[in-house]
């Protein structure tokens, strides 16, 4: 597994990260043993980044990594949560006294005294440009609440303000071969000043993990189900806000693109870390062998996948730049 610094925490992490938003029950429910076997494949892949946030499950993801962790205290896992989303996303909500009781909740939940990364999950533009924030968040740094903190972002111009600040070690953006628009300016910039990138929903809400058909269906309380068309939450969460039958279609033409013996996921999660400023990629796994799978991608190189970038710039143009390019 490669390993890159984590950004202006000066932590190293694996390039496959694992996210945790399934241990919250919005992918549909996740026993509490599965959940342990995930984390127990990732670790010993070489996964050493959980991505989690207090929201999901409300709680339940964070802590049942936060049990993990007490049951394998040498670990070597950096775990970043992220806060904000328990409450009404509106600036006047995004102030200290705030700050502190979701953070506290958090160091609870994970039984962490410090927090290793915390990030403002997906807040208002307003709250990225806001200097009162960012006093906030450092005096958390000086009272030793939080090690580092950092932005998670819907959009490039977002990821672009926050990266602008001295104090924010990481940005969070969605990035994969169905949502390019980062590679034009965030990747450069992050590059620029030592932020971390962490892409999140690499495999666009599971399109690429050439399992789909037009005719897949999924379960009422998963959000690809009731957010499909940003119901519930930005829109641009769910399959990367692509239509899904274009996204099952381009997902195929993916597949077909690729040498024998390498899965779909691989090659989707190989291709992202591939790119210059990511610093880590953050799948989720409902199992063992999904994790152990994505973990696997950690030393794929593009050299094994000759054409791939060619052909997700192919498929990116011809099925999305128009739509998805100029909304995040």
């Amino acid at each position: 597994m490669q390993r890159r610094t984590l950004g202006r925490t000066g932590r190293q992490s694996s390039v496959i990260g694992l996210g945790t938003w399934q241990f919250g029950g919005d992918w549909g429910p996740v026993a509490d043993e599965d959940a342990f076997a995930v984390m127990d494949a990732s670790a010993e892949s070489g996964v050493t980044l959980f991505d989690t946030a207090d929201v999901y499950g409300d709680g339940r993801s964070e802590t049942l990594i936060g049990r993990w962790l007490r049951a394998n205290p040498d670990a070597d896992v950096t775990v970043p949560t992220k806060m904000g989303r328990r409450v009404d996303q509106v600036p006047a909500n995004y102030v200290a006294a705030n700050f502190r009781e979701w953070v506290d909740r958090s160091r609870a939940n994970l039984q962490q005294d410090t927090l290793d990364l915390v990030q403002l999950h997906c807040p208002p533009t307003a709250v990225i440009a806001d200097d009162a924030v960012y006093d906030a968040l450092d005096a958390l740094v000086d009272d030793g609440s939080v090690a580092a903190y950092g932005v998670s972002v819907e959009t490039a111009d977002q990821a672009l303000s926050a990266i602008a600040r001295p104090g924010v070690a990481s940005v969070q953006i969605i990035l994969n071969a169905f949502r390019l628009k980062p590679l034009d300016a965030v990747l450069p910039a992050a590059r620029e000043a030592g932020v971390a990138i962490l892409a999140r929903v690499p495999l666009a809400s599971g399109l690429l993990s050439g399992k789909y058909t037009t005719d897949t269906e999924f379960a009422p309380q998963d959000h690809r189900s009731y957010n499909r068309h940003g119901e519930a939450f930005d829109q641009g969460e769910t399959f990367s806000g692509v239509p899904f039958e274009d996204g099952v279609r381009a997902a195929q033409e993916f597949a077909a693109s690729l040498p024998e013996g390498v899965s779909v996921p691989q090659a989707a999660l190989a291709w992202v870390v591939a790119q210059d400023g990511v610093t880590a990629a953050i799948p989720g796994a409902r199992n063992a062998e999904q994790a152990r799978s994505n973990a696997a991608a950690g030393s794929l190189g593009l050299d094994a996948l000759p054409g791939l970038d060619a052909t997700v710039q192919d498929l990116y143009d011809r099925w999305f730049r128009a739509t998805v390019h100029p909304r995040w």
